[in-house]
């Protein structure tokens, strides 16, 4: 069996009662029994911006990730401003991985903060992959042991997209070995 794939879980929330502990701890518990990803949760609530070791070990972090899959809800149309804190806090971390999303919240089930953050990762050159979850009306998607009521769809779209994931994250991992990334240059 190859390598686990270290993938960096981003939560994209830093409110109090946030949903996102939800979201993620099912990922973790659907994605930890598989064996293929190394997940490393990252909460950008834990890390004081002004703090310049807690931003190294962020930066160490997201450094050493093959792979991320950010967790956002949807705030007023748009992804939370902690979680774009953190994003820019790193630049070349970013570059030639790539990103998956699991989103939450109203209607749209947070596929507007999605699109949004789709954009940021281009310009960051890191590659989004299209294969997302999507949870509408999200709070009253779970049971009270934090599993969604319609486990087989959400199973199946998480297993699609980590697929997805794994593949670019293969792919672009050799890429990488191949080619520093940082070296292209015109």
């Amino acid at each position: 069996m190859a390598q686990p794939i270290k993938t960096a879980l981003i939560y994209g929330s830093t409110r109090q009662g946030r949903f996102c502990d939800t979201v993620v701890d099912w990922i973790i518990r659907e994605l930890g029994d598989r064996g293929d990803f190394a997940l490393d949760p990252i909460d950008p609530a834990v890390f004081d911006p002004g703090d310049s070791a807690a931003m190294a070990e962020l930066k160490a972090r997201l450094g050493a990730a093959q792979a991320f899959i950010v967790v956002t809800p949807e705030y007023n149309h748009g992804y939370p401003a902690p979680l774009k804190a953190l994003i820019d806090s790193v630049r070349e971390e970013w570059q030639a991985k790539p990103v998956a999303f699991v989103s939450y919240g109203g209607i749209s089930g947070g596929l507007r903060a999605v699109e949004q953050l789709r954009q940021v990762f281009a310009e960051l050159h890191a590659v989004t992959i299209r294969d997302s979850v999507s949870f509408a009306n999200a709070r009253s998607r779970f049971d009270e042991s934090g599993n969604p009521l319609d486990r087989e769809p959400a199973s199946k779209a998480l297993a699609l997209m980590a697929a997805r994931l794994s593949w670019w994250a293969t792919a672009l991992t050799a890429a990488r070995d191949a080619s520093p990334y940082g070296a292209v240059t015109a």
